[in-house]
């Protein structure tokens, strides 16, 4: 987790020069090619010291915002909760540790939902809620077909 460094100088351009450095021609590119890995490890390898998870964040919002992909960016930040809150899959019972578990995954995802897709991510979960999916499922993408058929590449 990065320090106070992370809010001096210019974030955006900080960001960009990172990502160019290692290939990559915009932060959605790099992000892509770390698929289901949480925004505080993108950020790490960004730059611990001086980049924020919430950094990493907004700009892909940005990007996505500006490709009309934000729902395929939604999916995206749920897949990357999940693999932080369930590195070997859903879990195979949901008792009260594992329940607590996919309510913070999930509180996280809304959390960071523009408000334009709010609605359909509260739709999305009460979906996940009533029929969980099976027990060891991960997605490894944003294009994993459970999730495309919870929240389907429509733009609003």
């Amino acid at each position: 987790m990065s320090g106070g460094d992370a809010w001096r100088g210019n974030i955006r351009a900080r960001l960009y020069e990172r990502v160019r450095a290692r290939g990559y021609d915009s932060l959605t590119a790099f992000a892509d090619a770390r698929p289901a890995v949480p925004l505080y490890a993108l950020a790490d390898e960004l730059g611990r010291d001086d980049v924020a998870a919430v950094q990493v964040l907004s700009g892909l919002l940005y990007e996505a915002e500006q490709r009309k992909q934000v729902t395929r960016f939604v999916r995206d930040v749920l897949v990357r909760e999940l693999s932080e809150r369930f590195p070997n899959g859903w879990p195979e019972v949901l008792d009260d540790a594992s329940r607590g578990e996919v309510a913070m995954a999930l509180g996280s995802w809304t959390a960071y939902t523009p408000d334009t897709h709010k609605e359909r991510v509260r739709l999305a979960r009460a979906a996940l809620r009533a029929s969980p999916p099976p027990a060891g499922w991960r997605p490894l993408g944003p294009d994993d077909e459970l999730l495309r058929t919870l929240l389907p590449d429509e733009e609003v």
